[in-house]
């Protein structure tokens, strides 16, 4: 008899975490012995993304179809036919690009590969009366359903919580379900009203995460250092989520103090408010790291959210550290580091970076990368002086970076040893630096800077994502538009903007 869900989730609950957590530590001397072969080295560094995208309704009928950019369930056989993968929400589908050495074919790879998946999703998709849009956070519920409905809903089976809408990964209920994470879990931003007995509320956010693998993972540390000093900068240029679907804010405030107290990026704290607990802080900008064997200290040692049982007897080459390759799944700090590989040949130490929210096309999409794969090659190798900003100062400018997007105060040092907090400074030397990280990798200069022009676009002319959304929300308010046609009215902009500029468009064709 085939179990059920709420079977699968209790199976889960049977293993002991604290002999996951003794194996986890296992695990982890077999990755510093393998660690101390050079087992993680390679000979070049390589790069690759994850892109998660909600489906939404494309307004096929007609322009002012009640329907139009409402959120919708992706039915379970198009992930066969879209080569995506499933997230939490019925709602999300993610990419996986194939990691391609770091060299101007490479990044005309990844490129080519986004556009090629995303059309081939458009073509099996169209059917369905949907269309996969990159964003940060939804904000119009599906047809008939309001966002509180969609997030909260959920049945006990036999004793069990399962979210209605969630995805039948087990690992997902399943930590709705554990001690570790306490319902209700709470949504905590600036004049948001929601709870929810499952993890669901965090289905509201959708991101893209740049992956760089350094050719030796001893350099991962300094890797590490850098990516914590670029992740505020990186982060002001990149916000993409000053809403929350209207139906969730507290009742009784007015619409001007919920746009004077937007945060730019609100996904952020969504992941860190759901997940984290008083006893474990789970999402974090996390601490520097000195050696690569703390690094994987951290991950066998983290808090055990969902102790997942794992199969010794694998054929892949991470399979001989399979509860530590397990741990990696719920290590979620905004800056990862992540061991594996299928093959001896693939083994790689890499970085993952967690921060960004979707972007309003591939164009933009493919900058980031970019910039984040320049300078991680940057930086290490030349020893730029921004590894001297103290780490507080890195993260007081990350959770700048996510209040004020483009608009904050960052922190900065420049490659000639200067400090300073202003803006076209600290952007003059972050993008020539990431440029001159491209060009070292192999691409043009003409190439380098076409890469990186998305971001330029956007220093020059202080806008975002984030700050498009509030500019056109604020727009329609004092038009007379109500606080909540105005959100959704501009995400439905936003949406038919990227109809038709997502594959070959770039934000910066919006203005």
């Amino acid at each position: 008899m085939d179990q059920t869900l709420a079977d699968r989730v209790r199976e889960l609950q049977s293993v002991d975490p604290d002999a996951f957590a003794q194996q986890a530590a296992q695990d982890a001397e077999v990755v510093k012995s393998l660690l101390r072969e050079g087992a993680f080295d390679n000979h070049r560094s390589v790069v690759g993304m994850e892109y998660e995208f909600y489906a939404a309704a494309d307004g096929r009928w007609a322009e002012n179809d009640a329907t139009d950019g409402t959120l919708m369930r992706v039915p379970r056989r198009l992930f066969d036919l879209i080569d995506f993968e499933k997230e939490l929400g019925l709602h999300n589908a993610e990419m996986t690009t194939s990691p391609q050495p770091f060299n101007s074919y490479g990044m005309a790879a990844q490129s080519a590969e986004i556009r090629s998946h995303l059309q081939n999703a458009r073509d099996c998709t169209k059917a369905e009366g949907m269309r996969l849009v990159s964003d940060g956070i939804w904000t119009i519920p599906p047809a008939g359903e309001t966002a509180r409905e969609y997030l909260t809903d959920s049945v006990v089976d036999d004793g069990v919580r399962i979210a209605v809408n969630m995805s039948d990964a087990v690992r997902y209920h399943a930590m709705s379900n554990t001690d570790a994470i306490d319902p209700p879990m709470t949504v905590d931003a600036p004049n948001v009203d929601l709870e929810a007995d499952t993890v669901m509320p965090e289905s509201l956010i959708t991101s893209i995460q740049p992956h760089y693998q350094m050719s030796r993972a001893a350099d991962l540390p300094r890797h590490h250092t850098y990516a914590l000093r670029i992740a505020g900068p990186l982060l002001a240029l990149g916000v993409n989520a000053p809403f929350f679907p209207p139906d969730i804010y507290e009742d009784g405030v007015d619409a001007e103090t919920i746009l004077d107290e937007a945060y730019m990026e609100h996904r952020i704290a969504v992941f860190e408010s759901v997940l984290n607990t008083d006893d474990a802080e789970k999402v974090a900008f996390p601490a520097d790291l000195d050696t690569v064997e703390e690094a994987v200290d951290r991950i066998a040692g983290d808090d055990v959210v969902v102790p997942i049982p794992t199969d010794d007897d694998g054929e892949r080459f991470d399979d001989q550290f399979p509860t530590f390759r397990a741990k990696h799944g719920t290590y979620w700090r905004w800056v990862r580091p992540v061991f594996g590989g299928s093959t001896r040949s693939d083994a790689n130490a890499r970085i993952e970076f967690r921060p960004l929210p979707g972007q309003p096309t591939v164009k933009d999409t493919v900058s980031f990368l970019a910039a984040f794969a320049g300078l991680m090659q940057q930086l290490p190798r030349h020893g730029h002086p921004v590894d001297e900003l103290d780490w507080a100062t890195a993260e007081s400018n990350f959770y700048e970076a996510v209040r004020e997007g483009l608009d904050a105060d960052l922190h900065w040092i420049t490659a000639d040893g200067e400090r300073t907090t202003d803006t076209d400074d600290l952007y003059d030397d972050l993008l020539a630096n990431a440029s001159a990280g491209l060009q070292s990798a192999g691409c043009s200069t003409a190439a380098a800077e076409e890469y990186l022009a998305p971001l330029r676009h956007r220093v020059e002319n202080r806008v975002t994502p984030a700050s498009w959304k509030l500019d056109r929300a604020r727009g329609r308010i004092e038009d007379g538009e109500p606080f909540a046609d105005a959100v959704q009215d501009t995400k439905r902009e936003y949406v038919h903007q990227q109809r038709e500029t997502l594959l070959q468009g770039a934000f910066a064709d919006w203005a």
